[in-house]
């Protein structure tokens, strides 16, 4: 049914329709290269592997229709674990460990209570990476 769509699970939280549902998906990967010196000629550049990939994830929250106002405050309760979360997709890919590096939240169009109508949220995500020595 439509209406229980995960669209990706983080650790115990899920976004998707009924919560946190992002509209945009945004992952960077980098590779680290250091600057070698050397005398009387350019520096050299060695590989170093990759680095930690980043995904920031942007949505819209409409807290009274679907989830309720606290949805952004569980996502910054589960950064304050300090534990890094299995990410899984709805398509089936399981992205291993990451954790939350940052949230963000923005809230307007405000009731005469003081609650918003409309959340819109930021999640960085940074890869943990394997735990584990090389082979």
């Amino acid at each position: 049914m439509l209406g229980n769509l995960v669209m990706m699970a983080l650790g115990a939280f899920r976004f998707g329709v009924n919560s946190g549902n992002y509209q945009t998906f945004r992952r960077s990967a980098e590779w680290r290269w250091e600057k070698l010196d050397r005398a009387g000629r350019a520096p050299a550049l060695q590989f170093l592997g990759p680095n930690a990939d980043e995904i920031t994830l942007e949505g819209v929250i409409y807290p009274h229709f679907k989830g309720g106002l606290r949805q952004v405050e569980l996502m910054r309760a589960q950064a304050g674990f300090g534990q890094p979360m299995m990410l899984v997709d709805s398509l089936g890919w399981v992205w291993e460990q990451w954790v939350i590096t940052g949230v963000e939240e923005r809230k307007s169009v405000f009731l005469p209570d003081g609650s918003p109508r409309k959340i819109e949220f930021t999640v960085r995500l940074r890869a943990y990476g394997p735990d584990g020595g090389l082979l």
